[in-house]
This record gives C-alpha cells, sequence and structure tokens, in this order.
C-alpha cells in the first residue's frame, strides 16, 4: 500500500514563490541505502515540500559527483584511483550511476502517487562537475574552458531529459531543481586544488560561471535553486544567473553578506536556510561555555536541539535587521538542515526532519513574537 503526503489536497499557495508558506524540506542526502524506506520517510515527513533522497552510502555512482555525471549527455565518467575520470564510453561506473538513479525514481514514483504540489530534485551543478571530474590525460575539467562549456552543455540536455521522465512520473508535481555546488566559492576564489593536489587552478570569471549557471537554470524550464555548505556563496551572482531560490547554512553568512540576501528577496528570490544541525552535538567538555551566535548554533559540534522558536531567532533577527515585513518571512524561507544528513543515524534524521517541519511553522504563523 502506498501513500501520499499529507496535503496532497492543498490548493497551489498564490505566494510568488515555488513552495507554500511554512515549508521545510531536506538538503538532498541521508544515510542508509534503502531507496523505498529514504523516499517514505522524506514523503511521511516533509509532505509540504518534499525532495527526492540521495543514498551516497550505496557507493559508487550515488556519490554526488557521479550521479551527476551520470545524466550527462554524450559525456561519459569512471572511477580511477583519483576519482572521477571522463571516458570515451558509458563503463560500469556510468552504468551503476543510471540505474542508482532509476531505482530512486522509482521508489519516488510509487510513494507520491495522486501527490500535487512542490518537489524537490538535486543534482551537481556544472562547476562542481568540472572541479571534480578529470580529463582523460590531464588535469581536472575546470582547468580546459572548452570542457567546462561541454559540461554545461551536456548538462542542460540531460537535465531536459531527467525532468521530462519525472514529469510523466508524477505529473502532479511542480518540480523544483537544486543545483548542489560546494566547488562553487572555490571556483571563483581559484582554491581549487589541481588533480596532482601540488597547486590551484586559476579562478574562473564571475561572468563566465553566472551564464552557465544561466544555461542550466533556463534548461529547467521552471524554478530553479542552487545550494552550497560553503563559506562565502556567491548570492548576488546566483541571483543574476536566474535562481528562485539559494539554499545556504545559515551558521555561516557573516555581516557582509546581508546587503546581498535582502537586494535578492526584494527581487524575488527566496532562502533555504540551513538552521538545523546535520549531525547529532559533539560532547562538550564541563568546563567550556558554549554560547549561542547571534545566528544560532547549527554546526555538527553546537548545544542540543532548542525548542522551535529558539532555533529560529536568528532568521528572525536577521529578517528585522533587514528591515523586511514579518509576514513575509514564512513564505520567503524554507527551513533545512545545515547540510546533507548522510553522515547522521537515523534517530537524528527523524528527529532533524521533525523539527525543520515545527521550526518552519513558527516562522509562518509567528514571525513576531
Amino acid at each position: 500500500m502506498t501513500t501520499t503526503p499529507a496535503d496532497a489536497s492543498t490548493p497551489a499557495s498564490p505566494s510568488p514563490y515555488p513552495w507554500l508558506p511554512g515549508s521545510a524540506t531536506g538538503v538532498g542526502s541521508l544515510p542508509g541505502t534503502d531507496a523505498r524506506e529514504a523516499v517514505r520517510l522524506v514523503v511521511g515527513e516533509l509532505g509540504q515540500f518534499p525532495h527526492l533522497p540521495e543514498l551516497p552510502d550505496r557507493g559508487v555512482g550515488a556519490d554526488l559527483t557521479g550521479r551527476g555525471a551520470g545524466l550527462l549527455v554524450d559525456l561519459f565518467a569512471e572511477v580511477q584511483p583519483s576519482g572521477w575520470r571522463f571516458a570515451d564510453r558509458p563503463g560500469r561506473d556510468h552504468r551503476r550511476a543510471v540505474s542508482w538513479l532509476r531505482e530512486d525514481l522509482d521508489a519516488l514514483e510509487e510513494f507520491t502517487q495522486g501527490y500535487r504540489g512542490p518537489l524537490k530534485v538535486q543534482v551537481a551543478g556544472p562547476w562542481t562537475l568540472a572541479a571534480t571530474v578529470e580529463l582523460p590525460h590531464g588535469d581536472k575539467a575546470l582547468a580546459d574552458p572548452g570542457a567546462c562549456r561541454d559540461i554545461t552543455e551536456s548538462l542542460a540536455e540531460g537535465l531536459r531529459n531527467h525532468l521530462a521522465d519525472l514529469r510523466k512520473r508524477i505529473p502532479g508535481a511542480e518540480f523544483v531543481v537544486q543545483f548542489d555546488e560546494p566547488a562553487l566559492p572555490g571556483v571563483l576564489a581559484g582554491t581549487v586544488p589541481t588533480a596532482s593536489g601540488f597547486g590551484k587552478l586559476r579562478a574562473i570569471d564571475k561572468g563566465v560561471v553566472r551564464d552557465a549557471l544561466a544555461i542550466v537554470v533556463d534548461a529547467v524550464q521552471g524554478p530553479a535553486a542552487v545550494h552550497s555548505c560553503a563559506p562565502n556563496v556567491p548570492i548576488g551572482l546566483l541571483r543574476q544567473a536566474g535562481v528562485k531560490a539559494v539554499s545556504l547554512d545559515f551558521s555561516l553568512l557573516r555581516d557582509r553578506d546581508e546587503e546581498a540576501i535582502g537586494e535578492a528577496v526584494e527581487s524575488g528570490v527566496g532562502f533555504l536556510f540551513g538552521i538545523i544541525p546535520s549531525l547529532p552535538p559533539a560532547p562538550v567538555p564541563a568546563r567550556v561555555t558554549n554560547r549561542a551566535t547571534t545566528r544560532g548554533n547549527t554546526g555538527a559540534g553546537a548545544r542540543p536541539l532548542s525548542d522551535p522558536a529558539g532555533t529560529v531567532r536568528g532568521v528572525k533577527t536577521l529578517w528585522q535587521r533587514l528591515g523586511f515585513r514579518p509576514e513575509q518571512l514564512g513564505a520567503a524561507v524554507v527551513v533545512t538542515p545545515a547540510c546533507g544528513l548522510a553522515g547522521a543515524d537515523p534517530a537524528w534524521v527523524r528527529r532533524v526532519l521533525k523539527h525543520s517541519v515545527e521550526a518552519a511553522q513558527v516562522l509562518h504563523e509567528a514571525p513576531e513574537s
């Protein structure tokens, strides 16, 4: 017997954002290897804004890079001792990545029968693929402008095919595509290591980065988000590339980011704020005082989860500083874990997802308290 999200009959929201006000969702990855169980959990706990789970514990082809490489059209990759590398023809690793994704989509289709509403799927972005896949006889693809263009165009075509399949499987879903770009800040800063590890690849021009992202965002033909758990997420550049949302670890924001956030919100861009710890808190010696920051403790070494109102206090404080109306908050901001949950135990995952939903409800129902 299949289940459907609790809000399957909820009408579409008039909100300008591609989710209902008061929503929570996940970043993407979960622990374990059972796709059906992972989808069942996500659909059950995040019924207002579910996502397609990713299970990297399954191994080669289920990881971020392998999963993204499996979507490319006429480009194939295989695993070498140094990592993923482009190859002349599809091999075992490519077929495994395609197979894992098909298994995930079968499970998603099974547990979303009759679903109508937003549904998030994730894919590695073009710059993270370029930074993590090597050329057949050389450095990382990021070092070759032609290879970067090929990756971008291939990913755009593969994404169109992927979404066409998803729309046939789940016709009532309104898909939000999240491009995972953990390497993006390093690509812009020139800190991505060479294949040998002894040097750094040159920084890529902001305009080139923006234009490539715009190509894959346009291929979505719907709302797209970019996620990065790294510091210095280029919010302004992502807005210029046409994304509808930016997903980031809230604890890594700095004062200098606030202007970019304000401009993004004013232009209609929403935020997926990672404010729930992805891992249980590390034990803290009794003699050490662990003070919460003004943005909230969200890292692995943070204090245990507070009540939902305490969890979102930093977000409310930021919103007040930016001068936006409180009633906008629950619509513009989605609550998520700080990053993926692949390293967490199942009990913590369930607790995090439940807490995310409760915290999102506070943002929507009591934004001024």
